[in-house]
């Protein structure tokens, strides 16, 4: 991958039916990323259900590590769809990835819209005409 300042936010929301622990395993197995990469909130969803949100916010080397790990395991043509509609997944600076929770714990990395694991990736980019560039250069450089 090119020398970028990356960082990189992720954001779960994790139901009353699903087990916390297995995500954080599934990071740390895909991504080497650790719960204490996390802040955790408890909070109560629709009929007092209670769901615990997960934040993490990576920077630097840990960040590049986790775009080269998360970019080589999504299949190909999910990369190539991904950078078809850069359009609409870049906002400001920021290229936003959804990923499937479930696929998340049977180790491997799907896009999904329904119950994703949010995931922003940020660099500095200073002119907006660049953006779509930079960032098809971030999801290529690793296959």
């Amino acid at each position: 991958m090119t020398e970028k300042k990356l960082e990189v936010e992720i954001q779960v929301i994790i139901h009353a039916t699903e087990d916390p622990q297995r995500i954080f395993d599934s990071f740390t197995q895909l991504f080497n990323l650790e719960k204490d990469d996390f802040s955790v909130q408890k909070l109560q969803g629709h009929y007092d259900n209670p769901i615990v949100l997960l934040n993490g916010k990576i920077k630097k080397k840990k960040a590049t590590i986790f775009v080269n790990s998360l970019i080589s395991n999504i299949p190909k043509k999910d990369i190539d769809e991904i950078i078809d509609e850069l359009d609409s997944r870049c906002d400001g600076s920021g290229l936003y990835i959804r990923i499937s929770k479930q696929s998340l714990v049977e180790g491997k990395v799907k896009p999904a819209a329904e119950d994703p694991i949010k995931i922003r990736v940020y660099t500095p980019v200073y002119s907006q005409k660049d953006i779509l560039k930079t960032y098809s250069e971030i999801l290529t450089s690793t296959i």
